[in-house]
């Protein structure tokens, strides 16, 4: 039903109309309480076996969204009753910033894809702390909040920026995430070099220590798919190093090798996600396992369609996983195909839990 949906009404529409349509659909069905619990039955069954425990917190199920699509926390409750088991808002910025000229965001529906250069649009961080502490949840989720760098910021202020933001909103963060990965913001992949990370990810986790006295914020970065070899190795020894909580690997790409869709839409700038990033994110995490096992949680994202994909993910060495473009094209059953596959895909396996099951086959594989 959705997919014919799609094609007859969203597919005819800019993405970017698109998305907010949605996502005021989302926000008024949750509002409605005979109707968000008869929609949160349908579409956020729970799974016992899938109860997962991740950076000191418990989760329904490892299935996530990504940051991106709720930028400024309007549609946490929204998410969680479409069964996301956490909800990861921003990329949220010091200052508020109205993004990049529109338009910013395509669909390659031939490759199931999009590519988007929306950079980083958001209210800024100190709109976005207070409408966090006024929220009234109405389902328990875990929420993220995502950080990155105003634009107008000098790369040699980048700390400072991440540090109010980390300073107003890690109070309201169930875990807080470094995003230096996007290519929309100028010289941000920079930040992604070690010699820059390493400062950049102690001033976080200073201020969010600082700021919260009475637990640990967890603290992850998001890494990019087009980062060498070495230095994702290199990240991954620096986040041992600084005894970072996590890893997300990865976000979008600016690589644009083997897309089907006309040029026309594969020569647009920014970054592509979807199914054309499905291999090289699974590089990445394997990569990035094989190189922590298990001393910091590690989380796959990209290209994430299925519950074979999430659970390749999770074989290879991700606790949790997350999905964003897959949920453009599949529509608001997406979790729940992904967690009734993935429930199926443990009971059949070998491994009593999914704990168990993270990393097994990139163990194998350096044995």
């Amino acid at each position: 039903m959705y997919k014919l949906f799609f094609h007859l009404v969203f597919k005819r529409m800019d993405p970017e109309k698109a998305h907010y349509l949605a996502f005021r659909w989302i926000r008024l069905a949750v509002r409605v309480p005979v109707l968000r619990t008869f929609l949160a039955a349908a579409l956020a069954p729970r799974y016992k076996e899938l109860r997962t425990e991740a950076l000191g917190l418990r989760m329904h199920g490892p299935f996530g969204l990504a940051a991106g699509f709720d930028k400024n926390a309007v549609a946490i409750d929204g998410m969680a009753m479409l069964g996301f088991d956490h909800v990861e808002i921003g990329t949220v910025t010091g200052e508020p910033q109205a993004g990049n000229p529109k338009k910013r965001l395509f669909r390659l529906v031939a490759d199931r894809a999009l590519i988007n250069r929306m950079g980083f649009n958001n209210d800024g961080s100190a709109a976005v702390a207070d409408r966090l502490q006024a929220r009234v949840p109405v389902f328990k989720t875990v929420v993220g909040v995502n950080i990155g760098k105003t634009k107008v910021v000098p790369e040699a202020e980048a700390v400072g920026d991440y540090v109010t933001s980390t300073e107003r909103l890690a109070r309201h963060a169930d875990y807080l995430v470094v995003n230096v990965s996007s290519p929309n913001t100028p010289g941000l992949r920079n930040l992604q070099a070690v010699e820059h990370l390493r400062p950049l990810l102690s001033a976080v986790r200073e201020a969010a220590d600082r700021t919260v006295t009475g637990r640990r914020v967890p603290l992850l970065v998001k890494i990019a798919p087009d980062l060498a070899d070495e230095d994702v190795d290199a990240v991954a020894d620096l986040a041992v190093e600084l005894g970072l909580d996590g890893i997300i690997a990865t976000n979008t790409t600016i690589d644009r090798e083997g897309l089907k869709s006309p040029a026309y839409l594969t020569s647009e700038t920014g970054g592509l996600s979807g199914a054309p990033l499905k291999e090289r994110s699974l590089e990445v995490l394997r990569r990035l396992y094989a190189r922590v096992g298990d001393r910091i949680t590690l989380v796959g994202v990209g290209g994430i369609e299925t519950a074979e994909d999430a659970w390749q993910r999770i074989l290879a060495g991700a606790t949790l996983v997350q999905g964003y473009s897959a949920f453009i094209y599949e529509g608001p059953f997406y979790a729940r195909a992904i967690h009734k596959g993935l429930a199926a895909r443990l009971n059949a396996s070998p491994y009593a839990t999914l704990a168990e099951a993270v990393g097994a086959d990139t163990r194998k594989a350096t044995v």
